[in-house]
């Protein structure tokens, strides 16, 4: 596994070559993972994924959903990729579930507590690769405290943490020197260290020493830590890392926040985001096209004003209270304005749920609690971030970073309640 770069201007272009069993599959970068609970696409079976353009080769395991089926799997002995019904897809297996909460204060010297629908897990690093051999995953997370919320955790406890992950990494990888089910597997190692620059360094420097595959920015998940800390300390940390080896980044995911990190030497990042959306009732409708055609742009202007009209007049004492949760890059389709509302989610959008459905048809079955509600716009909502980051790609490419950003930014500061297609 190895990133070849195309030298842009702004970001790591390129690609991330040598994938799989076979080596033979290629992830575009920057790009994400398709974000999976127990192999499954959350509210989609396989045949409707099928529908979803642009999905990534890699899938995103959560060890928390894995580890209670971990004596399955181990009984299987095929590996995780054939149980779930993906042989051809590549796997890669996180530590946490990043939809999933992680309460603070039990990890250990010796163990790192895991949270699933069973409660609390704790796993040895001995027991952490007995679950990676039953899985055999193309690449995986390896074992590390990542316990340090910004502002909670003293210096002490900043170093602790990255003196355990360090002893962890370096447990795991003598493990996987010994496991013939994992000699095609590649581990990342992550880099805590929390908010303090020093530490954080020396995670980057001691980890950059081993033999790893890749690297995992981790502890950047959530708003605990002010966001000009945490842009410095990413810029900081993949500055010490080589060039040929992919940076991943988890819990970052909002739009506006993947352009920064990505201006910073990310690759990697999670798909969550588009999952998290749908389960609010929402609909992603932000633009990312930074060099639109002119008559695209008057015909997405003019549905935003029907959009806007439609929620200010009789409808308004109908709207719902927004999710406080809710994002500028969204729309709440549970409101009431869109019950007459017969135009798509989305205008101009090619995906299955703006071709055949209309905001109003989402709406009543979003408000029936209809379980097609989630599968529809779970489809929308992947196919617009994975193109997205086909957009950022592009954008790169041609020089128009600067654009994209400032598209998505503006976006990005207006209120979500506001929030209109395409603008």
């Amino acid at each position: 596994m190895q990133v070849k770069l195309c030298g842009a201007v702004g970001g790591r272009l390129g690609t991330l070559v040598g994938l799989g069993r076979s080596g033979s599959a290629v992830l575009p970068l920057p790009g994400c993972l398709l974000y999976t609970r127990t192999g499954s696409a959350p509210h989609l079976t396989h045949d409707t994924l099928q529908t979803v353009g642009g999905v990534p080769v890699v899938v995103q395991l959560t060890l928390p959903t894995l580890a209670e089926i971990h004596e399955v799997l181990e009984e299987y002995k095929e590996g995780a990729a054939k149980f779930i019904g993906m042989p051809d897809k590549v796997l890669y297996c996180s530590l946490h579930d990043p939809v999933t909460p992680c309460p603070s204060g039990y990890n250990t010297n010796k163990t790192v507590s895991l949270w699933g629908s069973s409660g609390r897990m704790e796993i040895t690093a001995s027991k952490f690769m007995d679950m990676q051999r039953a899985i055999q995953p193309d690449c995986f997370q390896c074992i590390s405290d990542g316990d340090t919320i910004a502002g909670e955790a003293g210096r002490k406890r900043v170093k602790k943490s990255v003196d355990r992950s360090l002893s962890f990494l370096d447990a795991c990888l003598q493990i996987l020197e010994k496991s013939p089910e994992l000699q095609r597997s590649v581990m990342f190692g992550a880099i805590e260290g929390g908010d303090i620059l020093e530490e954080r360094l020396r995670s980057a420097r001691e980890t950059a020493k081993r033999p790893v595959g890749g690297f995992l920015l981790d502890g950047f998940q959530g708003c605990a830590m002010a966001k000009e800390t945490k842009l410095k300390l990413i810029a900081s940390v993949t500055a010490e890392l080589p060039e040929d080896k992919p940076r991943l980044i988890h819990g970052v995911g909002k739009p506006d926040e993947v352009l920064e990190c990505i201006e910073r030497g990310v690759d990697i990042f999670e798909s969550f985001f588009p999952f998290q959306v749908t389960e609010r009732g929402c609909a992603l409708v932000f633009s990312y096209d930074c060099h639109p055609d002119p008559e695209a742009t008057v015909f997405m202007q003019n549905g935003a004003q029907d959009l806007e009209n439609n929620g200010t007049e009789e409808d308004q004492g109908g709207i719902s209270k927004a999710d406080p949760e809710m994002t500028p890059f969204e729309i709440c389709l549970k409101d009431k304005r869109y019950q007459d509302d017969f135009g798509p989610v989305l205008e101009g959008c090619t995906c299955y749920c703006c071709q055949r459905h209309t905001r109003a048809y989402v709406h009543h079955l979003l408000v029936t609690n209809e379980l097609l509600a989630g599968v529809l716009l779970m489809m929308h909502n992947f196919q617009h971030y994975f193109s997205f980051f086909s957009a950022i790609r592009d954008a790169l490419r041609d020089n128009k970073l600067d654009q994209l950003k400032e598209c998505v930014f503006r976006q990005a500061l207006q209120n979500p309640a506001d929030a209109k297609p395409g603008q």
